[in-house]
């Protein structure tokens, strides 16, 4: 999991809006990381099946993780309509990295 942690830092924690200017993380202790926290389920899932269409992962994602996080009340996440899920945010470049890491392309 740590090689996927590492390129995920790399290329999506550098272009995070939580993040400064140098890609440090910029959430506080109260506030947890959706794209790291659920990496693992989201390396799971990318290795599951492949696809080009990221929305066919993005749906398995939606029915795997959103309907289990906090944020997610009767069917609809403050934080997605927000535009505030780095997860969503951020997922066609999380799906990218795992499969460039799987693939050789980033260490």
């Amino acid at each position: 999991m740590d090689k996927y942690l590492k390129a995920i830092k790399q290329n999506v924690c550098s272009i995070c809006v939580d993040s400064s200017e140098r890609g440090v993380c910029t959430l506080t202790n109260k506030e947890t990381c959706a794209v790291e926290f659920y990496l693992p389920s989201v390396v799971e899932i990318v290795h599951s099946f492949y696809s080009e269409d990221f929305s066919e992962y993005h749906k398995i994602v939606k029915e795997k993780i959103c309907a289990y996080c906090k944020a997610e009340i009767d069917g609809h996440c403050y934080l997605h309509e927000d535009a505030n899920c780095s997860l969503d945010r951020y997922f066609p470049v999380i799906v990218e990295t795992i499969q460039k890491v799987d693939r050789g392309l980033l260490n």
